[in-house]
């Protein structure tokens, strides 16, 4: 089962009219709420009382657990936060002891999946389990959020801090912006419990952090906790945007410079005192050409290749491959000799002094050597040595 985004929650208040106990005495409907709850497993976060989140979840197999529970006076159900990452294989064991009890609106299914409103009500620990299978039944306790542990100027002061803090966080995640004014527009301090609750709602803090959050009942403990995780909200948000802004100026910055550089290429070709990187590479190879001695049949298959890389797109691969191709055709010594050294004893020393054994080897490249010596050239100059690895 999955909620949909906490920056898309509602904070309601339970305003019904309450329920009339067998004395006809009106009391609130939280005073009423059953000792026994049906639970829903959640895998990825938990639900936090004074929050309204449309739920949405499979027909199979939470549809008898939906039933029961809205078939109920007060239409509530528990809502579990369970340790593994899918809630359908979980099991009573994985179930964390403390929840929230939500009210569910607007029920509806639609093409296999169940959608409702869940507004939170009040935190219970469960206290035995009276089904293991599904629809899970359990009996519950519900927590009372303390705060005779602290005076109303502490509870206001930590009520603030939280407050100051949420706000910094609006103009650094405009995803927070409307929902924090909407919270904050109807927050009254005297009742921090649910601003705690909607503070570590916001927060993308782990849900094993969160869940300990849910399990804080005592408000200025809670409240303590909560600073601390939006405390590394914050940082971590303006870590974000330092970092963002750190690369839009990156970017900026490698904008500008290549538009300058095209102005620049530009402005230089017109008063031609430069010319674009094609060109140069062109001109640059037709210079080489002009000092080698290029036999005929190279000489037009190059003349071909630099017409061909005239007209590309520099940016293209194939210029690349065509510029890499003329770069070393025309880097060769084309009509550079050398004279021919046949000096057999000098080659012996070369070869004895450059390379340990390999006498079969040696013994060949001399005779090679002394063939040349005795034609007066050397007719090619590729030895091919059958043997072993090493001398091929």
């Amino acid at each position: 089962m999955s909620a949909s985004n906490p920056l898309e929650a509602e904070v309601l208040h339970d305003n019904d009219p309450g329920e009339v106990s067998p004395g006809n005495t009106i009391v609130a409907a939280a005073d009423v709420l059953p000792n026994t709850l049906y639970l829903l497993p959640l895998s990825e976060r938990p639900f936090f009382p004074a929050q309204a989140l449309p739920l949405l979840l499979n027909e199979e197999p939470w549809l008898p657990t939906i039933e029961v529970a809205a078939n109920r006076d007060q239409r509530v159900i528990g809502l579990v936060l369970v340790k593994p990452d899918s809630a359908e294989n979980a099991g009573p064991d994985d179930f964390y002891p403390i929840g929230t009890v939500a009210r569910m609106h607007q029920l509806a299914r639609n093409e296999g999946r169940l959608q409702f409103i869940a507004q939170g009500l009040r935190r219970f620990r469960i206290s035995h389990w009276l089904s293991t299978e599904p629809p899970y039944h359990v009996h519950v306790e519900y927590l009372n959020e303390e705060t005779e542990q602290a005076g109303p100027d502490e509870l206001r002061a930590y009520s603030l801090a939280v407050i100051n803090t949420l706000k910094e966080l609006i103009p650094l995640n405009p995803l927070y912006s409307e929902e924090l004014k909407f919270f904050l527009n109807r927050f009254n301090t005297n009742d921090p419990s649910p601003l705690a609750d909607f503070a570590a709602s916001l927060t993308t803090a782990s849900k094993g952090d969160l869940q300990e959050i849910l399990a804080t009942a005592p408000v200025l403990e809670r409240m303590k906790k909560v600073i601390v995780l939006i405390k590394k909200e914050l940082e971590v948000a303006q870590l974000q945007t330092k970092i963002r802004k750190q690369v839009e100026d990156k970017m900026s910055d490698h904008q500008r410079k290549f538009f300058l550089r095209e102005q620049l290429k530009a402005i230089q070709q017109e008063l031609g005192i430069a010319k674009d990187d094609r060109t140069a590479d062109v001109d640059r190879f037709r210079e080489r050409l002009e000092t080698r001695q290029v036999p005929e049949a190279a000489k037009k298959r190059m003349d071909e290749e630099l017409d061909k890389l005239s007209i590309l797109e520099t940016g293209s691969p194939e210029y690349a491959v065509t510029r890499n191709y003329l770069d070393v055709m025309t880097d060769l010594p084309w009509g550079v000799y050398s004279a021919d050294n046949l000096d057999l004893k000098h080659a012996r020393e070369v070869l004895d002094r450059d390379h340990d054994g390999l006498a079969d080897v040696k013994d060949r490249i001399i005779e090679f050597l002394a063939v040349g010596a005795l034609k007066g050239q050397v007719g090619g100059s590729i030895i091919l040595l059958v043997g072993p690895p090493g001398v091929g």
